[in-house]
């Protein structure tokens, strides 16, 4: 057992020395797998935002996810063959630079996050559940009749995207360029929880009314937030796109959404490094149990239901001393 700032500093401590393990061990595939870890931890990071500290039970962060991928791929499309984007009376180009490309990512997600949080945050409880699902699957039903980017057979990526002087198509640097992102978002939603925003958003938690009382609009503050963490997704998504160098609609499915929110649980909400090890435990789980046998969903949803009944605060507490506190903050 050890204190949490201890554990989360061994976590990114682990992360940041796996290409050394895959080097040692000769297997690069380590690597590209970490990579996955890595960008479902940070879609973790952006859903336990809302989830963990807002109490608002998002099962459409698929549509996020799914957005900065289809973002990422079609702006490739178009940059590789020579075929302009038409929006309205505005033609452009398309590309190749990853600079841009999350530049885009991040405007359309928050975009999106804030049409689908204005219309979702009008209800409550499991009516904001359907309602995000619902949308979420708008865009993938959309995504399947879209044949211009491939339809239900996706789009194909012949390169990653790129970063001036830094070789992307290398796995080794393609997994630090995930894992800089990961700390940005660590950063970034740590400043976000103690910020009024933060403080705003996790008392609206508790009392919508208590949070009137003072002059805080609370629906306010969780539209701020979900647009935050569709915006963060979205980004973990345009990173899948360019690991894979493949987009389809599968991402944009509900299945993808229970992903994120299974990985979460998994990891412990209301601590800020919880999807972090969610998706080291998802993911391992999945290559382990899939190497032994086809149903290993069956198996990790008996480990998820164990965890439910006698871990509802995560892997996480199990490997810290402090007792877990709904209340109080990563």
């Amino acid at each position: 057992m050890m204190s949490e700032k201890k554990l989360n500093f061994l976590i990114l401590i682990f992360l940041f020395l796996v290409p050394l393990f895959s080097i040692l061990l000769n297997d690069i595939y380590i690597t590209t797998l970490f990579s996955k870890i890595v960008i479902l931890a940070i879609a973790g990071i952006g859903l336990n935002l809302i989830l963990g500290y807002g109490g608002m039970v998002s099962f459409g962060h698929a549509a996020f996810f799914g957005l900065g991928g289809y973002v990422t791929g079609i702006l490739a499309f178009h940059f590789n063959n020579y075929e302009p984007i038409q929006i309205l009376i505005f033609e452009f180009e398309g590309t190749n630079q990853l600079l841009f490309v999350w530049i885009f990512t991040l405007i359309f997600s928050s975009l999106l996050a804030l049409f689908i949080g204005y219309f979702s945050l009008r209800t409550t409880g499991v009516y904001f559940i359907m309602i995000t699902l619902a949308f979420a699957q708008m865009l993938y039903y959309f995504s399947i009749s879209w044949p211009t980017y491939g339809g239900e057979d996706g789009l194909s990526l012949s390169l990653r995207n790129q970063i001036p002087f830094l070789n992307t198509m290398d796995p080794i640097t393609f997994f630090y360029i995930c894992y800089v992102w990961l700390i940005i978002a660590i950063i970034f939603v740590k400043f976000i929880l103690n910020s009024p925003l933060g403080i705003s958003l996790k008392a609206s938690k508790e009392n919508d009314d208590r949070v009137r009382s003072v002059g805080i609009n609370p629906k306010k503050v969780k539209l701020i937030s979900f647009i935050i963490s569709g915006a963060i997704t979205g980004l973990a998504g345009s990173l899948y796109a360019d690991l894979n160098r493949f987009v389809s609609p599968t991402i944009l499915s509900w299945q993808m959404s229970g992903e994120i929110m299974i990985l979460v649980i998994l990891g412990g909400m209301f601590r800020l490094y919880g999807p972090i090890l969610g998706a080291f435990f998802y993911i391992i789980l999945e290559q382990f149990l899939g190497g032994i046998t086809e149903n290993w969903q069956f198996w990790l949803g008996f480990i998820i239901l164990l965890e439910v009944l006698y871990a509802k605060a995560g892997i996480m507490s199990f490997l810290i001393k402090d007792k877990y506190d709904e209340k109080t903050s990563s």
